[in-house]
C-alpha cells in the first residue's frame, strides 16, 4: 500500500462573522494540531461564491477570516494560511474530480438541499458541486487527516469515494507514472475541538449560525466585552436551577448548551461543571460564564480589530501562505494531468 506523508487540511468560509462556535468546534483543535503536525488552513472564497456575494464585503471577509485566524493563535509559521483563489491548483483539480465523481453521490448530499431549500432550480450549479470542490481542496495537498464537524462528514466521504474511484480508474497509469498502487490518500477525519455542536443561544435545538437572523443568538468573535456579557445574560433558560448530574441536562437543551460553553472555555467536563454549580440559579451561573466567555474572547477581538487596522500585513500573510501552498500543490496538479493522460509542456 502507498503511504502518504501526514498533512491535516481544513477551512472555513469568508461569509458573515465567525462565532463562538467555530472557535469552540474548530479553531481550538487547529490550534492544536499545528503544534505536532503539518497544517494547511484555508479561507475557502471559492466556496463563498456559490451564493451571491457583494464584492467589495467579500474582500473585507476574506481579510477578517484571516485575522480571526491569527488573532485565535493560529500561526502562520507554523501552518500555512491562505485564500483558496490565489492557488487555481484548486479549480484545476475541482474539474477532474467533476469528471470522478458520480451524480448520484451528489444527488445525496443533504447540505445542497438545505441551502437550496424549495427553489433548487434556482440554485448556482457551484452550489450543487461544492463537495466536488471541497474534494479538490483536500485531494490537491493529498492531505491525510481533516479536522471536520457533524455538518462536513458526508463530503468528507465523498472525498474519500472520489480519492477510491480515481485510484481505480487510473490504476494502470498511476503505476506507470511511478506513484505506486495509489496516488490520492483516503482522507480520515478528526474530531473536532471541545464543543462540537454549540447551539444557538436563542434556541437550544438549533445549531449556533453566522445565518441566524438574531445577532443575540451568537457571540461572534468581533463582539467586545460588554456584548458579550449582554449577550451571555439574555440567553434563553428555563426556570428550573442547574441540576447536579449530567442526566438532568437530557431534556433541557438551553441549560445543556449553556453548560457546554462553560466546559469548552474552561477546559473542563460538564460533570466538573455542575460539581461547582449545581443547584445554581441561571442569574448567578450566567455571571460566572460571562466572566470566562470575556477572558477568553475579549483578548481575540481586541486582537483582531488590531490586524483588521493593518489589511496589508493580512494581505501579506495570504500572499506568503499561498506561495507555500502553490508548492505544494503544483506537483499534484503536474502528476494527476500525467496520469489522466493531458500533454503538458
Amino acid at each position: 500500500m502507498a503511504q502518504f506523508k501526514e498533512l491535516i487540511f481544513s477551512g472555513m468560509q469568508p461569509t458573515g462573522n465567525l462565532h463562538l462556535g467555530n472557535y469552540l468546534g474548530a479553531m481550538i483543535r487547529w490550534i492544536e494540531l499545528q503544534k505536532t503536525k503539518d497544517c494547511i488552513y484555508c479561507v475557502v472564497d471559492l466556496h463563498a461564491i456559490t451564493v451571491a456575494q457583494e464584492p467589495a464585503l467579500l474582500k473585507k471577509a476574506i481579510r477578517e477570516v484571516t485575522a480571526a485566524y491569527i488573532a485565535a493563535g493560529l500561526d502562520p509559521k507554523k501552518s500555512i494560511i491562505f485564500n483558496q483563489s490565489q492557488v487555481s491548483g484548486h479549480a484545476e483539480l475541482a474539474w477532474v474530480v467533476n469528471c470522478v465523481a458520480r451524480l448520484g453521490w451528489l444527488n445525496r448530499m443533504t447540505q445542497f438541499k438545505e441551502k437550496a431549500g424549495k427553489d433548487r432550480e434556482n440554485a448556482s450549479v457551484g452550489l450543487y458541486a461544492y463537495p466536488d470542490l471541497m474534494a479538490a481542496d483536500i485531494l490537491l495537498y493529498r492531505a491525510t487527516h481533516v479536522p471536520v464537524g457533524e455538518d462536513q462528514k458526508q463530503h468528507l466521504e465523498l472525498t474519500r469515494d472520489v480519492a477510491q474511484k480515481f485510484n481505480n480508474d487510473f490504476a494502470a497509469s498511476i503505476a506507470e507514472n511511478g506513484f505506486g498502487d495509489a496516488f490520492f490518500p483516503l482522507p480520515e477525519p478528526l474530531i473536532q475541538g471541545p464543543a462540537t455542536r454549540v447551539m444557538s443561544l436563542r434556541d437550544g435545538s438549533k445549531k449556533m449560525s453566522k445565518s441566524d437572523p438574531s445577532d443575540y443568538s451568537r457571540i461572534n468573535l468581533t463582539d467586545d466585552a460588554d456584548t458579550i456579557a449582554q449577550k451571555v445574560r439574555k440567553a434563553k433558560t428555563d426556570p428550573e436551577p442547574l441540576p447536579s448530574e449530567v442526566e438532568g441536562l437530557k431534556t433541557r437543551p438551553e441549560a445543556e448548551n449553556l453548560v457546554a460553553i462553560y466546559a469548552a472555555l474552561t477546559d473542563a467536563t460538564a460533570e466538573n461543571v455542575l460539581r461547582d454549580h449545581g443547584g445554581s440559579q441561571f442569574s448567578g451561573f450566567k455571571t460566572a460564564l460571562v466572566d470566562v466567555a470575556v477572558a477568553k474572547l475579549a483578548p481575540i477581538a481586541d486582537e483582531m480589530r488590531r490586524l483588521m487596522a493593518d489589511p496589508a500585513h493580512i494581505d501579506a500573510v495570504l500572499a506568503d501562505g499561498s506561495a507555500r501552498a502553490r508548492v505544494l500543490a503544483q506537483p499534484t496538479i503536474d502528476a494527476v494531468k500525467d496520469i489522466v493522460g493531458f500533454v503538458r509542456s
